[in-house]
């Protein structure tokens, strides 16, 4: 029977995963928490957004807490802040009915470090951070990794890919009397593999779910054929018909982004854009104004989209294919979570069409044609 019991997780746990509807295991959770229980180092994971993977590292983390030992026993590393925030609530919810008090830190840039410093005074157990701020607050000796037994990358190509090697080999120095590395990613590019392999020496074990499925089977792939000058008109064909529906707008550029948000906007559609040059108190008041509704379409470049994680999206539209391919697993995973359908639409000039043939060779997906005006 897949169930959490099955796995060795403890009822008081159970009871917090209920509340949230957790209640069967995915397929990482499956694969992940018994060798992380039996507490055997490193673990390199491939998982992306919308797959489990909080409760796949952080059901086993709090259960390796000693509670009486009130210092930083486990460090979670994330790229964004919305991640970091993310992960940390989960790590609440989990312990809501549990036995013994865990207290979790979130440490993200953008936040106030002085706030933060004094935090840390606090009993901690485990800290969910960004990589720049924990070497920020190791260089004001707020924080020491000296006792960290356990430290967790999420998404880590996203770092990577965002500028952040030096920091993260920094901390794996710092934390170097660590027992285990737990380091989960979507994505294995070289870059990655070369981290692997200059900061977790000895073999970790490793969890790879095979393509199949790495593509959520809920998302419904379509492509739409349309010229440059046509899509901002096909995208507000298709946002008319969505009645009280939600979705996500990716635009490969920020000028891009907030061009799409300026005619959106100008055609009466409740729209707001998400892009990298935003402060994040404007990034903020942006994600809270979608996540409570009062924003129906939200537009964002994939850069400033990292981290996102809004329930109930019933769409993808994609106005651009992403440069990086992988990118498109990233996007289209934002709709259709928890079991639910949805449906990823990219629109693609003539001359693109290899590139959806491409798409549905290397990941093993059915794309459907959708002419304009047609249904999505």
């Amino acid at each position: 029977m897949n169930t959490f019991k099955a796995l060795g997780i403890p009822a008081d746990l159970i009871e917090g995963l209920n509340e949230l509807g957790i209640i069967t295991p995915t397929e990482i959770q499956a694969k992940a928490i018994p060798f992380l229980l039996q507490d055997s180092g490193d673990l390199v994971a491939q998982a992306q957004t919308g797959t489990g993977k909080t409760a796949a590292f952080g059901l086993p983390l709090l259960m390796k807490i000693d509670p009486k030992v009130g210092e930083i026993q486990a460090l979670v590393i994330a790229p964004t802040r919305e991640l970091a925030k993310q992960i940390g609530k989960q790590l609440f919810r989990y312990t809501k009915f549990a036995n013994h008090k865990i207290f979790v830190e979130v440490l993200s840039g953008g936040d106030n470090i002085d706030r933060q410093v004094a935090a840390l005074q606090r009993p901690t157990h485990i800290v969910v951070a960004t990589p720049g701020r924990v070497i920020d607050l190791v260089l004001r000796r707020a924080l020491t990794l000296v006792g960290v037994q356990h430290l967790v990358l999420d998404e880590a190509d996203e770092m990577l890919s965002m500028g952040f090697k030096k920091e993260l080999t920094r901390i794996f120095a710092l934390s170097r009397g660590r027992r285990s590395t737990w380091l989960f990613s979507a994505t294995f590019p070289d870059a990655i593999q070369a981290l692997i392999k200059d900061c977790m020496p000895g073999k970790a074990h490793t969890l790879k779910i095979d393509k199949g499925h790495v593509v959520n089977r809920d998302i419904d792939h379509q492509f739409a054929i349309c010229s440059r000058d046509e899509k901002t008109e096909f995208i507000a064909g298709l946002l008319k018909r969505q009645k009280h529906e939600r979705g996500l707008i990716f635009c490969r550029t920020r000028a891009g982004a907030i061009l799409l948000g300026k005619q959106l906007t100008k055609l009466g559609f409740p729209v707001d854009v998400l892009q990298g040059d935003l402060t994040q108190k404007e990034r903020d008041t942006v994600m809270r104004s979608f996540k409570k509704e009062r924003i129906q379409f939200l537009i964002a470049t994939d850069v400033a989209a990292r981290g996102i994680d809004v329930a109930d999206l019933s769409f993808v539209i994609h106005h651009q294919l992403p440069e990086q391919m992988e990118y498109y697993t990233h996007r289209s995973g934002r709709t259709a979570r928890a079991g639910k359908k949805g449906v990823s639409i990219s629109l693609i000039e003539p001359r693109e069409r290899n590139k959806i043939t491409r798409l549905a060779n290397d990941l093993g997906l059915a794309f459907s044609e959708v002419r304009q005006g047609g249904p999505a």
